[in-house]
């Protein structure tokens, strides 16, 4: 007993010091963390309508500077600056009295020349009947004849006299010649205008329909141009290409109209066609000269892929989506991307319907390395989703 007691401290110290060694060797042994958990989808397919989207300017169809066409003092002025106008409506009156006078005066150079005409007339006839009786001789019938032709000239240039003085008389209204909103007047109640030349009263402006005027690109012109032949639409089914329309203010595109005009040719110089479409407009919320976001519909395409537009990485090489891939490694795919429809993107190429594609927590996934995917399903988009 003596002897194992003599022995016992230095094995019970070596035991000591080898737990020790073994507890350090423990700590500072790696131990690699989990993969990340990241949520994953399966790309969305549906179809989508692709835009071509453009920005253009309003115009109106009709914009015409109302002027005197005859000259005198203005009588009346028949409506407040901005007044919304039917077609026909009196605007302005200048002083009918010198051209009624001159229409009176026009009827009785008619009457008169009526009634020269019937008396040459009747003074032809009897020396047609002498000359026939042998009585008088050929130059006095040939002067009753010119006679009478000059009284039925006189008779017509007094019908032209009238038919002048009658549009004379008109000229004193000025008439709205369309449906529109009449500008501030430019002229003041007692003028003289129209002496010497034409004066500019007002001007009015037709603000329904309404065009919208636009540029497209050789590129957009053959990108419509093939839309319409897979629909089956020829260059006369041009007005039923629908165009969409929104103001700077607006979101999306609430005003709906079709094509009215396509250029016959592309401008050399500029790369672009010059296009034209018009817009009921019943409401007047489109005025000349707005700035307005554009978007044309090229009909439908059916089985698209779409991501999160957020998916969607960039580098030097391009566009980019992570993929899960086998073994759940980190996969770096390029695509192509198409437009945005809502919150997703179209992905034109670079994927397959089958591909879980990285969603979120993409600051955690390295390409190469291993991902815990935590799967998610992706909502339809709205089917009017395709505004910029």
């Amino acid at each position: 007993m003596l002897k194992v007691s003599g022995v016992a401290p230095p094995v019970a110290g070596f035991l000591t010091a080898a737990a020790l060694l073994t507890a350090c060797s423990n700590e500072n042994s790696y131990v690699p963390p989990p993969p990340p958990k990241v949520d994953v989808a399966l790309p969305l397919k549906q179809t989508v309508t692709p835009y071509l989207f453009l920005s253009g300017n309003t115009a109106a169809v009709n914009t015409v500077p109302l002027v005197a066409r005859v000259s005198g003092f203005l009588q009346s002025i028949d409506y407040k600056d901005g007044d919304e106008v039917k077609a026909g409506t009196r605007l302005f009156l200048i002083e009918p009295q010198p051209y009624e006078l001159a229409l009176e005066q026009a009827k009785a150079g008619q009457a008169s020349a009526d009634a020269s005409s019937k008396q040459s007339g009747a003074e032809y006839k009897r020396q047609q009947d002498l000359l026939t009786q042998k009585v008088i001789s050929q130059s006095s019938a040939d002067q009753a004849a010119a006679a009478a032709q000059v009284d039925v000239a006189k008779q017509q240039q007094a019908a032209v006299d009238i038919k002048q003085a009658e549009l004379n008389l008109s000229y004193t209204e000025v008439k709205a010649p369309f449906d529109g909103i009449v500008t501030a007047r430019e002229v003041s109640l007692g003028e003289l205008v129209g002496a010497g030349s034409a004066t500019t009263l007002a001007t009015i402006v037709q603000l329904a329909p309404i065009y919208v005027n636009f540029n497209v690109s050789e590129q957009d012109v053959l990108r419509v141009r093939a839309a319409m032949a897979k629909r089956g639409m020829t260059a006369q089914d041009l007005k039923k290409v629908s165009v969409e329309v929104g103001l700077q203010s607006e979101t999306g595109y609430p005003h709906k109209g079709n094509m009215d005009y396509a250029a016959p040719e592309v401008t050399s110089s500029t790369g672009t066609l010059a296009a034209r479409a018009v817009f009921a407009n019943e409401n007047r919320q489109l005025l000349p000269g707005y700035f307005v976001r554009i978007r044309v519909p090229l009909g439908e395409d059916p089985d698209m892929l779409l991501v999160p537009d957020r998916a969607i990485g960039t580098d030097q090489g391009g566009r980019y989506v992570l993929v899960a891939g086998k073994d759940d490694m980190v996969e770096q795919r390029p695509v192509e991307i198409g437009q945005l429809v809502g919150q997703l993107r179209v992905i034109a190429s670079g994927i397959k319907e089958d591909d879980r594609v990285l969603v979120s927590g993409l600051l955690t996934a390295v390409p190469g390395q291993k991902i815990e995917p935590q799967t998610k399903t992706l909502e339809a988009a709205a089917a009017d989703g395709g505004a910029q």
